[in-house]
């Protein structure tokens, strides 16, 4: 969608009668939400979330579980703040309505329906654990010290795991799993049954050289490709580093090369499928609980390997769409392929000694840098992704899915979703072949509507129930107001927001975090929750939590 109103850079724009060009329009977004952004980021955090259903009774369990937007279902939970609407799900300016409109439903079905069913019927002893959470517990409803089940060597102690027994989930986290086995195999079903034939007339076409030639393509050629071989040398290069570095590190880094290729040959293989959705819907199913099944049923008792194979089998096929964009939104503004591919190589050399630099000095000056249990409850150190990855590592790589989900665990029967998300799209395709003239059938979108609440956690309800009311507010000024005006600025706004964001935020941490100089009163005290994590099981005895 994006890419059909980009302008080429070298045409001029003309100012609308009675109206401002989108470079005047973006600069006012962008002032805009610059200064906006000290508000959520430093004088009035709660506007990031306002949970008013909690403030109704402030000590029920339930009702906190019910409102909050951080720690529970999110009910009238809502984040004034474009940082909550957009840091976990893109902006959903720039999805389409059908999509939003199927992440909607796909969320309230999870949110609404699923999870309170399953925790309040106690299925896995869901009662013992917070209803959303996306920390590891014992049976008892204590945390889990990952530490005390990890030997010299960075693998499982199977003596000390039997003494402390099983991993359990929350229910949202157990639930997220689930959904993403349906997800996956949703995708490749929903490919075959509605995008097989053109998949299969383009694949001919490209590889029997009659390839289709467009007014873009055709302006294009005036400037010289990119060589494929210059694509092979980077490729074969960085796998034998990979492979290198992992036999060399073995002792560190845990995969053997043969999990190098087989997580490479897993990326190839779902690139297609999973650029397809990305292109149409703007939303991009991931490869992460594939991937981390595979190589923990394959290698198991490893969890630095299957963080490894994760990062080269499902960030390398999300590098390479992002890629692919780039130069699709290159082909639309009529930059130079070569211009585009030398900066691409460019800016990822730059990127990674950046990233390499931040790390360092994160962890070297940054004290209990994403240890919640030492850090205070503002702190922005809190590492919400890099807690997820972690925990993922112990689920799938150190304790294993087959301790979990496999014939040793309590979740075998979450496997069931596989089975699912393949009928889903199957069910879909027959309703759309028994009613043809139904049109919007076709839209019900079942990999994006089963892997709605992917992201869920770290991300949660807030930024979902923020996002689907902005979406759903575009598209309701689109469908009533001129659409043509909409369309014209509707990117440029969230261009705009973005910006302005990212500049406020990086101001603020170098003019004030750093310092640590903060604002200590009630507009920066959380969300007023506090019961919602805790467990309502009876027995059940957690800090600062009611005993039932």
């Amino acid at each position: 969608m994006l890419l059909y109103y980009c302008r080429a850079l070298h045409e001029k724009e003309k100012r609308p009668k009675g109206g401002m060009t989108r470079n005047q329009f973006f600069l006012i977004v962008l002032l805009t939400s610059f200064a906006y952004y000290v508000l959520p980021g430093y004088l009035f955090g709660l506007l990031t979330t306002i949970s008013w259903v909690c403030w109704i009774s402030p000590k029920s369990v339930l009702v906190h579980q019910l409102g909050s937007g951080m720690n529970g279902l999110g009910i009238g939970s809502i984040g004034i703040d474009w940082s909550t609407i957009s840091s976990y799900l893109g902006s959903p300016l720039a999805s389409p309505w059908f999509a939003t409109a199927n992440v909607a439903v796909g969320f309230f079905l999870v949110m609404y329906v699923m999870v309170p069913l399953c925790y309040w019927l106690n299925f896995y002893k869901a009662k013992n654990f917070p209803i959303y959470s996306k920390d590891l517990f014992k049976s008892n409803g204590e945390d889990y010290d990952i530490l005390s089940i990890v030997n010299t060597n960075f693998r499982l102690d199977r003596a000390a795991y039997a003494k402390n027994g099983p991993v359990n989930l929350s229910t949202l986290f157990a639930m997220t799993y689930g959904l993403g086995f349906a997800t996956l195999s949703a995708t490749l079903v929903h490919i075959f049954l509605f995008s097989g034939r053109d998949l299969w007339e383009q694949t001919r076409r490209a590889f029997g050289g009659h390839k289709k030639v467009d007014i873009h393509t055709k302006l294009m050629q005036k400037y010289k490709s990119v060589p494929m071989w210059w694509f092979w040398v980077i490729l074969v290069v960085n796998i034998a580093l990979i492979i290198f570095a992992c036999q060399y590190y073995n002792e560190s880094l845990q995969l053997p090369w043969w999990g190098v290729l087989l997580a490479c040959g897993i990326a190839v293989f779902f690139t297609l499928p999973i650029g397809i959705i990305n292109a149409t819907t703007n939303q991009q199913p991931g490869l992460n609980i594939i991937t981390e099944y595979v190589i923990g049923y394959l290698y198991p008792e490893r969890p630095v390997a299957n963080m490894c194979f994760k990062v080269y089998g499902y960030i390398s096929m999300n590098q390479g769409l992002t890629f692919l964009a780039d130069f699709k939104l290159g082909h639309y503004m009529k930059i130079p392929p070569r211009a585009m591919f030398m900066g691409q190589v460019v800016g990822t050399l730059i990127a990674v000694m950046v990233y390499t630099l931040t790390a360092w000095w994160l962890m070297g000056d940054i004290p209990y840098l994403c240890d919640t249990t030492m850090l205070p409850r503002d702190s922005p150190w809190t590492c919400p992704m890099d807690r997820v990855f972690f925990d993922a590592s112990v689920i799938w790589g150190l304790v294993g899915p087959r301790r979990i989900f496999g014939d040793q665990g309590e979740y075998g029967n979450i496997n069931w979703f596989f089975l699912g998300g393949a009928v889903a799209p199957l069910l879909v395709w027959l309703a759309h072949k028994a009613f043809p003239s139904k049109k919007w059938i076709r839209l019900i979108h079942m990999p994006v509507l089963l892997g709605s609440t992917a992201m869920m956690p770290p991300a949660s309800a807030v930024n979902f129930t923020s996002w689907i009311i902005l979406g759903f507010l575009s598209g309701f000024v689109v469908f009533r107001y001129k659409p043509e005006v909409w369309k014209r600025y509707n990117y440029i706004l969230s261009g705009g927001l973005d910006a302005g964001t990212a500049f406020m935020t990086v101001l603020l941490f170098i003019a004030l975090g750093l310092q640590n100089i903060g604002l200590d009163w009630w507009g920066n005290s959380g969300e007023g929750c506090p019961l919602a994590t805790c467990p309502t099981a009876k027995g059940i005895m957690v800090d600062g939590c009611p005993v039932v």
